[in-house]
């Protein structure tokens, strides 16, 4: 196959059949928003902010008091995330063409210029360093963490060689609200890992049930993800292992009262109801896609629930 990376057009040769297809219009908002997957920035800006919150809420702190650190911090998280996406699309330019989600990153249709891409990535991780040296310095190491976790340890090492890289990709995923809490707090109270723990055992059946729904797309492209591996009928005992293993952590946020505890087991039970409930289609993709859709779900209102229980 020859090196689709090398686009003088948007022509992509493998072996003696050539695929042409146009590429999209676009203006350069929108592909600087698929650069750095924009909705990825948007969810992890919230889970950075309820770390944040929480902080503020359980140090007696005030959140007016603190407006200028809310600002740098969810700017500086945003800015480091959306760079190491950005540099993500730029390391995975020779395979994303291979997939359907996507084909038509602009740093696979040509649109741009796959150095500038890297530069804007290194800049926009820079600009969210410094921001977050405005907090604290302990937030500027996790998110350094963060950074190094997704790029070396998830993209570069991991993704194409190892059946694993879901959960290490998990680390990366975590890191939000521990930098949105040690921007107030550097000491890092166990609420925090508390969080942590939680974004890390969300993130394996939420991305299982979408690895499932483009099961394809993951084989074409030669990645390992668990159901390319092991097939569904695996797939799905780890998704509801991975959802168990949620059930006890409600219990870990006692300070948020009894209310909440059994607000997020109600959430807990509902995924696993959800899964058992799907199966009545005999259809694994279907099923996938319930668990996905409530994955999203969960994880906003989860989110919402723990700054709306901090103000009943």
């Amino acid at each position: 196959m020859s090196d689709p990376r090398a686009f003088g057009s948007t022509r992509v040769k493998n072996g003696e059949q050539s695929l042409t297809s146009e590429v999209p219009a676009t203006t350069v908002w929108k592909d600087i928003m698929a650069l750095i997957k924009v909705g990825i920035v948007n969810s992890n800006a919230i889970t950075t902010f309820t770390g944040l919150w929480l902080a503020i809420h359980f140090t007696g702190q005030g959140f007016f008091n603190h407006l200028d650190i809310v600002f740098y911090t969810l700017i500086g998280s945003s800015l480091i995330i959306a760079g190491s996406c950005s540099l993500n699309n730029y390391i995975d330019r020779d395979i994303d063409h291979l997939m359907e989600r996507t084909k038509e990153r602009p740093t696979v249709t040509g649109k741009v210029n796959p150095a500038k891409v890297a530069i804007m990535s290194f800049i926009l991780i820079a600009a969210g360093i410094a921001f977050l040296m405005m907090t604290t310095w302990t937030a500027v190491v996790i998110g350094l963490i963060g950074v190094f976790s997704y790029i070396v340890l998830y993209t570069i090492w991991t993704k194409r060689r190892f059946v694993s890289n879901t959960i290490v990709g998990s680390i990366s995923g975590a890191v939000p609200p521990l930098i949105g809490w040690a921007a107030i707090d550097s000491s890092l109270d166990p609420m925090a890992w508390a969080l942590f723990l939680l974004m890390f055992i969300w993130q394996p059946p939420h991305f299982y049930a979408l690895a499932m729904r483009r099961v394809e797309e993951y084989r074409a492209a030669n990645i390992p993800m668990l159901p390319v591996v092991k097939g569904f009928k695996v797939t799905k005992i780890h998704i509801y292992i991975w959802v168990a293993a949620l059930l006890p952590l409600p219990f870990l946020l006692l300070s948020l009262g009894i209310p909440f505890i059994i607000f997020a087991t109600l959430l807990n039970v509902g995924w696993v109801l959800i899964g058992i409930y799907a199966r009545k289609f005999k259809n694994d993709i279907k099923w996938a896609t319930l668990m996905f859709v409530y994955s999203i779900q969960y994880l906003t209102i989860l989110c919402v629930g723990m700054i709306i229980f901090t103000l009943i």
